[in-house]
């Protein structure tokens, strides 16, 4: 099963996140804020992280330096999931070494889920 951990503090989307996911049988570990995120990710390797940008510690763009600073991590896609406007969420994406972005709300399930697994095949 692929672990897939998600960064998020909104307590709907996790639960959102984490029922699409599994429906396809992937496995979430969620954290609630960056230095919970930095732990699992650490401890738990997971295949892809799910990274929200505004978080209650520490901001997204200083977690995705953190990971991107472990050399353990060096080859887990970081994918912004993010609400912010596209053009903003792509300079975060290029200026802190994410591999991609994820716009929010989910809208359809299935079309999260295929870029998912888009990022995973990727790597």
């Amino acid at each position: 099963m692929i672990k897939i951990l998600l960064v998020e503090d909104m307590p709907d989307t996790v639960e959102l996140v984490r029922r699409a996911l599994s429906t396809y049988d992937y496995e979430v570990v969620h954290a609630p804020d960056a230095e919970t995120g930095l732990e699992l990710a650490l401890e738990q390797r997971p295949s892809l992280i799910l990274l929200d940008l505004g978080l209650p510690d520490y901001d997204g763009q200083t977690l995705a330096g953190w990971l991107r600073a472990e050399s353990a991590l060096a080859d887990t896609p970081i994918i912004a999931f993010t609400a912010w406007p596209q053009e903003t969420a792509r300079k975060m994406v290029e200026s802190y070494g994410c591999n991609g972005y994820i716009q929010k709300p989910i809208l359809k399930v299935r079309d999260f889920v295929d870029q998912i697994e888009s990022f995973i095949k990727a790597q």
